[in-house]
């Protein structure tokens, strides 16, 4: 009823129909509430809590004033209790970057959208903070020991001890506040910290300016407060669910960065070893969130998302640095356990490397994907036009000599490397789990089997994969298992 009233005193008609929308973490309740001729539609929202209201509603009038793209508060209930603003559609940045987030290849469409975010995201942080009273903030006005104490602590007691691991809490609590020091210290503390960053928290709608062009609008920053512009970034591009891949990321602090550089000093390199200590920090922070709404509050969509931050964190631990030897220690254990294990959220890529005779044709491709790589073999010299090769394939040491020393089959091998490892590398960073890659000559006998076996023994000894080798006409299929290796995928910046 009261949500209805606020409707009429902000439009002027009469309100209609009200739906309930979905909330995620949030206890606040969420409504889009029509007019009786559905002509137009308002968000109504019914708060738990009239200090966190209040901070949402003190923040969002100075946002408005400063230019930045938030949903404008049109009527409130004299408790705070409840209000009412514009109604920005249903398009969650989470949403438009779908296709991206499943399969890891994000068109060009979404990264404009999302460089467009996080460039608005450096804007939000400066221009919110300009003459803004942090004293309204809930339940903290600033970033600071004891919201980091808060946090890890979350982490602890509703994430780590819930997974039964036995750890050394004295240990472990001395590196927590190693990490409080390090996360202190840093520069750039001043910018107002949104702290629940992520894409479910942008909208994606029309431009007040240019209704033509879309563009984000951020929406529930009730938690905000002033402090270090790295915690945004990394609630963002670490982002349980997002899939960014690590060549996206660093795409996207990039912009970040320059957008950042037009309103303060930035040292990117700074910049870039700092971030790291936060997103550890934000990594765990989210785990013990998951853990509260999931374990305690029996909440299914947080239990979901546990798998996905536990994978983020193992890529996270990949590159660990010294700084927290036994949190590190801990965190590696932690995510080793059996029921992490058990859900693998990023498959690891197999390559199947096919041998095959262009009489009987090209190999077909049984992971749905359409096939890959097909490298034609035929204009190299053919040890089968020699009757002493003709019971050899290219396993055997006869013919791997003869085209070895005859030397034509090496520059095809050397481009086919070079056009393979490219696209191993992509795909191990984007989370795909097939590539096929195929050699054929005429009888698929010789050439075709000897390029098929040094592509397998090149992959698997380079990245490790696990590589499926099949020559289809001798009906020889063998497995090189998946192994570590110690050379870099990538280049981190």
């Amino acid at each position: 009823m009261l949500l209805s009233q606020l409707f009429t005193q902000a439009t002027g008609k009469k309100a209609g129909e009200q739906v309930a929308l979905t909330a995620s973490g949030s206890n606040r309740r969420y409504y889009r509430i029509y007019s009786d001729d559905k002509s137009m539609s308002l968000i109504g929202v019914q708060g738990t809590s009239r200090d966190e209201n209040h901070a949402f509603l003190a923040m969002d009038e100075h946002f408005l004033k400063q230019g930045l793209n938030v949903p404008r508060v049109l009527a409130v209930s004299e408790d705070e209790m409840a209000y009412v603003q514009e109604d920005l559609g249903d398009t969650l940045l989470f949403n438009y970057i779908a296709e991206g987030r499943k399969t890891g290849v994000f068109c060009e469409s979404e990264k404009q959208m999302l460089r467009q975010t996080v460039r608005a995201l450096a804007r939000f942080q400066v221009k919110a903070a300009e003459d803004f009273n942090f004293k309204v903030c809930y339940p903290q006005p600033e970033f600071n020991l004891r919201s980091i104490r808060w946090d890890l602590n979350y982490f602890k007691y509703c994430f780590l001890k819930a997974t039964g691991l036995e750890f050394q809490e004295d240990k472990l609590e001395n590196e927590f506040e190693r990490l409080a020091y390090i996360l202190l210290q840093q520069k750039k503390m001043n910018a107002f910290m949104y702290r629940d960053f992520q894409s479910r928290n942008v909208m994606i709608a029309p431009s007040k300016e240019n209704p033509e062009e879309l563009v984000p609008y951020f929406i529930d920053f009730q938690g905000g407060r002033r402090g270090p512009v790295y915690y945004d970034v990394a609630s963002f591009l670490w982002q349980a669910k997002a899939n960014f891949h690590d060549e996206l990321r660093n795409e996207l602090i990039s912009e970040y960065l320059d957008e950042l550089s037009k309103y303060m000093e930035v040292d990117k390199q700074e910049f870039y070893a700092t971030l790291r200590h936060f997103v550890l920090f934000r990594t765990m922070q989210v785990l013990g969130a998951y853990g509260f709404r999931g374990y305690f509050e029996k909440k299914p969509h947080f239990l979901q998302s546990i798998p996905f931050a536990i994978e983020n964190l193992r890529r996270l631990l990949k590159n660990s640095a010294d700084d927290y030897p036994y949190l590190i220690e801990v965190l590696h254990e932690m995510t080793e356990m059996k029921q992490f294990k058990e859900v693998n959220v990023r498959k690891p890529l197999v390559v199947k490397v096919y041998s095959f005779s262009y009489k009987k044709g090209i190999p077909a491709d049984d992971s749905g994907n359409g096939g890959g790589f097909v490298f034609d073999c035929r204009a190299v010299n053919n040890p089968g036009k020699y009757e002493r090769y003709t019971y050899f394939t290219g396993m055997d040491e006869p013919v791997i000599k003869f085209l070895e020393q005859d030397g034509e089959i090496l520059p095809l091998l050397d481009s086919a490397y070079k056009l393979v490892d490219a696209s191993v590398k992509r795909y191990i960073d984007r989370g795909f789990r097939n590539l096929m890659v195929s050699f054929g000559c005429t009888g698929g006998q010789h050439r075709s089997v000897y390029a098929a076996e040094k592509m397998a023994e090149h992959l698997n000894s380079k990245f490790g994969v696990e590589v499926q080798l099949i020559h289809r006409e001798q009906n020889v299929e063998r497995t090189l298992p998946e192994h570590d290796t110690d050379k870099p995928l990538t280049e981190t910046k």
